[in-house]
């Protein structure tokens, strides 16, 4: 997949009647809501927005799947919805891996190889003075060679298993992705060095500092049509809502589909809809004004 150099779009403050769809006269036939996390579900302070909850119930109540899709683990994604998790599927690791009740609907594993050969440049990157870290994403943990406080603290908000090894190109798991954290723009350092990679793999940027690596199979959208196929949702029953580049492919499984105002120029572009930012609790109004539900 190329890798854009696009500068993320600024957050905008937008009325709700101009940035959604007009409802019809009767509530929407959804049937599967997909929705990002960082940056789209939750607040630029990672907050779970006020009204979730309650929502989830009402959607339960109507037969609606809501799945949380991100770049997070699924251990982290679980830890989140704890208290309302049950029968919910999470697409996890940007799709390389999907669960419903702690069971493995579908996974996408990397070539243990691959991800030595990615540990390496990484390695590489940081001996040339790139601020960089590579997490090795494997299904039962995350693994770092980078143990300093301040890589650290961003791994651990993405990913709740994560391990310290000495060698990150032996690790004993399935492994997913791998994601590199640059503390410097992404887009302009780590992510060029990549480029050897994207001929035979997805090199995603999934956040100004974040960069994926996964097989050229894995990627949300992939993930969101398995489940539909699986379910018998139609693209016209399901509503999905991204903000950033591992998003993309996830925006042209749904006819609902809603780039946040917050989003990535190339989301807003992809996507039929437009919503409200994510530090406007967009997903939600969104839901409830498509869903004529009352407000939450």
């Amino acid at each position: 997949m190329p890798l854009s150099h696009a500068a993320p779009a600024a957050a905008t403050t937008t009325p709700l009647a101009v940035t959604t769809p007009q409802p019809p006269e009767g509530a929407a036939d959804i049937r599967l809501i997909v929705t990002d996390m960082d940056g789209t579900l939750l607040d630029d302070a990672k907050r779970i927005p006020d009204g979730l909850w309650s929502l989830l119930a009402e959607l339960r109540r109507r037969d609606v799947l809501f799945c949380p899709a991100s770049g997070r683990q699924y251990a982290t994604l679980a830890k989140e919805f704890a208290d309302a998790g049950q029968g919910m599927v999470f697409i996890a690791e940007n799709g390389t891996y999907v669960v419903r009740d702690g069971v493995e609907l579908s996974s996408d594993p990397l070539d243990p190889s691959v991800a030595a050969r990615i540990v390496t440049t990484t390695r590489g990157l940081r001996a040339e003075g790139v601020d960089v870290g590579a997490v090795v994403c494997g299904k039962r943990s995350a693994y770092v060679e980078r143990t300093d406080e301040a890589f650290l603290a961003e791994a651990r908000q993405y990913y709740t298993r994560l391990q310290p090894v000495p060698d990150a190109t032996a690790v004993d798991d399935e492994i997913l992705k791998v994601a590199l954290f640059d503390f410097g723009p992404v887009e302009r350092t780590t992510a060029p060095a990549l480029r050897p990679f994207t001929s035979t793999h997805q090199v995603v940027v999934s956040g100004a500092h974040w960069v994926d690596i996964m097989n050229v199979t894995a990627d949300k959208g992939a993930a969101v049509r398995r489940l539909q196929d699986d379910l018998g949702i139609t693209p016209a029953q399901t509503m999905v809502f991204g903000d950033y580049l591992n998003d993309l492919e996830m925006l042209d499984t749904a006819e609902w589909s809603f780039a946040m105002a917050n989003a990535h120029p190339a989301i807003i572009d992809r996507a039929r809809h437009l919503a409200p930012s994510n530090n406007e609790n967009g997903v939600l109004r969104t839901i409830t004004r498509l869903l004529h539900l009352p407000p939450m």
